[in-house]
Formats: structure tokens, sequence, C-alpha cells
């Protein structure tokens, strides 16, 4: 989508993965569906859920469909947590250092 400052989704493909953080209000997982979204991940109350489009509803797993190779549940919550004892540029740059040593095993 380089290039695009709108998406038009009768058009468009639509996003690969979304990320739905609760702060204040959630979207409800059939918003996903109508758009054809296939992997949601929602974060609230210190937890991690990834969800996969399956024959028109919402899957709950372990693994990212889209991230396989990362324990991105565990990954992303222990990151998280540094920011908090050790700031967000810390945990910025070991995130990075994980996310590349995963990606040359």
């Amino acid at each position: 989508m380089i290039g695009k400052r709108r998406i038009n989704l009768s058009v468009d493909p639509p996003p690969d993965l979304a990320i739905e953080i609760d702060v204040t209000s959630k979207t409800q997982l059939l918003s996903y569906v109508a758009l054809g979204v296939p992997e949601v991940w929602c974060y609230g109350d210190g937890k991690l859920q990834v969800f996969v489009l399956n024959q028109g509803e919402y899957v709950q797993v372990e693994t990212s469909l889209m991230f396989e190779n990362l324990p991105v549940i565990e990954g992303i919550l222990q990151f998280l947590q540094l920011s908090l004892t050790k700031g967000f540029s810390i945990a910025r740059r070991a995130f990075r250092q994980w996310v590349r040593e995963a990606l040359t095993q």
C-alpha cells in the first residue's frame, strides 16, 4: 500500500494484521470479519490474544500465522514489561534485536 494516503476497501485488499489495544473501547471482532482481516491481535488487561480468521470466524491461537517463528504473545508481553521497568527506548532496542535474532534462526 506504499504511496496510498487512504485505503479503499472496496478495491484494496484488507490489512494482513490488525492490532487492537483496549484503552477505552474495543472494536468487535465481527467488524474485522467483515473486512476480511486474516489475523487480529487483542491486547487488554495485561494479556495478548491472537485470533486467526477461519471459515468466517475468529479462532484464538497460540502462534501468529504472520510471525510463526516468533513467540509473539510471550515476547510482546516481555517487552511491554521491560518498557515499564527500563524505559521505552531500551525496550524498543531489545525488541528489535529479539526480532532480528529470531528471523536469522
